[in-house]
This record gives structure tokens, sequence and C-alpha cells, in this order.
């Protein structure tokens, strides 16, 4: 794939969403990871590091191996509350053409994540820091968000959260995204021309009970 091939698939992906992708037979990753900073996005392959718990030596050298236009996705273990990412790690990350990181596990510097616009997704703000000399694994496999994640998989991020997408399964996944968003997109305009979500989604309305307010 060259570099316009995969700008123009990152641009329809983001478009899609990770919510539709997810939708799509995407993975979705447990509620738990989200943005750090509002308006934060993230699209790419990923590129896995598995971290000693309390320790980020692993995610140090993903930041430096990673190839361009990858998103980092690390595991830390069961210590999530400390700050295994900030502003350094970030500034060294997109000097390579890093685009985002997804942890299941602690950031900090907020505010300097956001001002770089670095996509971040991450279970909790902490401030403490981690060690720097454990053993680790990159480029393999980790489990984050309650989700296998394999690098090359690629992983799509925003306000609703993280989808993953197998890296086999990334046509089939496009397609079925294709055709959710265009039958949303008909859906749209039924409702807005007076239909209802009950006649559109063949729902029963029939076992809810519809109170009367004020005895009228």
């Amino acid at each position: 794939m060259n570099d316009a091939e995969s700008a123009a698939l990152v641009a329809e992906m983001s478009a899609l969403g990770a919510a539709t992708l997810g939708e799509s037979g995407g993975q979705p990753m447990a509620a738990r990871v989200s943005a750090v900073w509002a308006g934060a996005k993230v699209c790419g392959p990923a590129f896995c590091a598995r971290n000693t718990p309390g320790d980020n030596l692993a995610i140090h050298v993903a930041a430096a191996h990673a190839p361009r236009g990858s998103v980092i996705v690390a595991s830390v273990g069961d210590v999530a509350e400390l700050g295994y990412w900030g502003e350094v790690l970030t500034t060294a990350a997109q000097a390579r053409g890093v685009v985002g990181l997804v942890i299941d596990g602690g950031v900090r510097d907020v505010d300097a994540l956001a001002a770089h616009r670095f996509g971040v997704f991450a279970t909790v703000v902490a401030l403490r820091g981690a060690t720097k000399d454990e053993a680790g694994e990159v480029a393999g496999t980790v489990r984050v968000g309650d989700v296998a994640v394999v690098t090359g998989d690629w992983v799509v991020g925003d306000a609703d959260g993280v989808t993953v997408i197998r890296a086999e399964e990334l046509e089939a996944v496009l397609a079925a995204g294709r055709a959710r968003a265009a039958k949303e997109s008909a859906m749209f305009d039924a409702l807005r021309s007076g239909a209802t979500t009950l006649s559109l989604l063949d729902l029963d309305p029939t076992k809810v009970v519809v109170s009367r307010v004020g005895g009228t």
C-alpha cells in the first residue's frame, strides 16, 4: 500500500468511526479505554508493546521502532495507575511519525498531549511515573481493553471509544461499515420526513405502557 492509498484508507475509516466499525465486525474495546482529551482521534495499524507492570521500557522501545503511521497499543498488566506516557514520549513518537497511543493504563501531561494533537486513549490519568528497566516485548500481541490485539491489526479511536479490526478482516469490515453508514443515512432522511424509529426498526410498542400524565 503506497502513501496515498494509506492516507485514503485512514480518512475513510476515521469518517466511518469507531462505533460504526465496531458494529460492522470490528472488536470494540472496553469502555474504560477512552480519549484523554476532548477531540482526540486515532487511526492506523497497531504496533504492540507489552510492559512489565509498573515499568514502561517496552513503550520506549516501541516509540523508537514503530513504523510511520502506527498506533502504539500497550498493555501494562495490573498496575494501571501510573503515568506510563507523557509529553516526552509524545514528542519522540511524533518525530518518528507515530500517530497515537492506546493503553490499558495511565498517562499524564494531558494538556501537552492535547497541544500536540496526539491521539491518546487510556484508562486513567496518573501523575506518578513508571520505572524503565524491566523486561517486555514489542511487535507481538497484547490484550488491551479486553481485546487481543496483534501488531498490524487496525485501530480506530474517537469520542465513542476504540475499535480493533483484524488485519485479515479489514476489507470485510470496511464493506460492512460502508453498508451500515448508507443504511443509517437513509434512516436519517426518513426520520426527518416524519417516520419513527418504531416503524423503521420494526419495534413492538405494545410492550411499553404509556402512562397518562396529570390525569389527562
